[in-house]
């Protein structure tokens, strides 16, 4: 289901991001179900409306720094 939703998120992030932008999200099946300041607001509301594993909270922004993290180091060891 998260992977589900979390391309409903990339396919639409432009608009999204017009609407929500440095908003926590709550997306469920049905789409966009709220937008909220704080993550822990986001949280608590969509745990309590929707139930464990029936959603997905994302931070809104342009580009993909919500959503993915580089590694840089010099050196590799193994």
């Amino acid at each position: 289901m998260i992977q589900e939703l979390f391309k409903y998120y990339l396919e639409n992030q432009d608009e999204l991001v017009k609407q929500y932008n440095g908003k926590y999200i709550i997306i469920t099946a049905d789409g966009v179900k709220g937008a909220y300041d704080s993550l822990k607001e986001g949280y608590d509301t969509a745990l309590n409306t929707f139930g464990k594993g029936n959603f997905m909270l994302q931070l809104c922004t342009e580009g993909d720094g919500a959503y993915s993290q580089r590694f840089f180091t010099s050196r590799v060891a193994f």
